[in-house]
């Protein structure tokens, strides 16, 4: 644990990537089957990953970024886009495939599947967005907990047009919409103001509370 502690110290917001500097394949593999594996509520899994490599789009996502250099400087970039509404269709999909893996029908997951059913019915198109969009930052965290056991360097960013990322990505026509982006590589040897800066987080009893 000491050592996964260490390298989540080591890790920061990397604001410039060395753009010559390659991510192996593997480490990328690993991430991705982190993304993978994260959970979710009912397992769901309701959003997807785009791992987009055209230098061309990544310049246009730049351009509705902000123009923060890691979009296209860094080796890779992944878009989180989550699911446009949660359908009856789509928790079919789920609960059919858990089936299908398990070998078996369980009665009380079937009485769950109509349940949940009932429970997006009663919700708006955008409240269950939303309820997605909330599934991603769990998948979000992983990946960046899995770059950091890969001494990988990465960078969330919410600071882009999403509507704009959306339709460069053509992200409507599969019913999914944008949420949040995170360069992947490594950090650049100099130029970055924050690379040497001293971590700040709040103390232990400011964060976790005994009751």
């Amino acid at each position: 644990m000491s050592d996964l502690i260490d390298k989540l110290n080591w890790r920061y917001a990397t604001k410039k990537y060395n753009p010559a500097k390659q991510l192996e394949q593997a480490k990328l593999d690993k991430i991705l089957e982190a993304i993978r594996l994260a959970p979710t509520s009912s397992g769901l899994q309701p959003f997807e990953v785009l791992v987009v490599k055209t230098p061309e789009l990544r310049d246009k996502i730049r351009a509705v970024a902000w123009n923060q250099s890691g979009v296209s400087e860094a080796s890779h970039l992944l878009v989180f886009a989550a699911w446009d509404n949660i359908t009856e269709e789509r928790i079919d999909m789920m609960f059919d495939m858990t089936n299908d893996q398990r070998g078996f029908i369980n009665e009380g997951w079937e009485a769950y599947r109509k349940q949940l059913k009932g429970i997006v019915a009663s919700r708006t198109l955008e409240q269950n967005a939303e309820a997605a969009a909330r599934q991603v930052y769990i998948a979000l965290g992983l990946a960046m907990v899995a770059a950091a056991e890969e001494h990988v360097d990465s960078t969330p960013m919410e600071g882009f047009d999403p509507k704009a990322v959306d339709e460069i990505l053509g992200l409507g026509a599969r019913h999914l919409k944008s949420v949040v982006i995170l360069p992947l590589g490594y950090r650049a040897d100099e130029g970055d103001w924050l690379a040497n800066l001293k971590k700040v987080r709040r103390p232990m009893d400011q964060i976790v509370s005994e009751i």
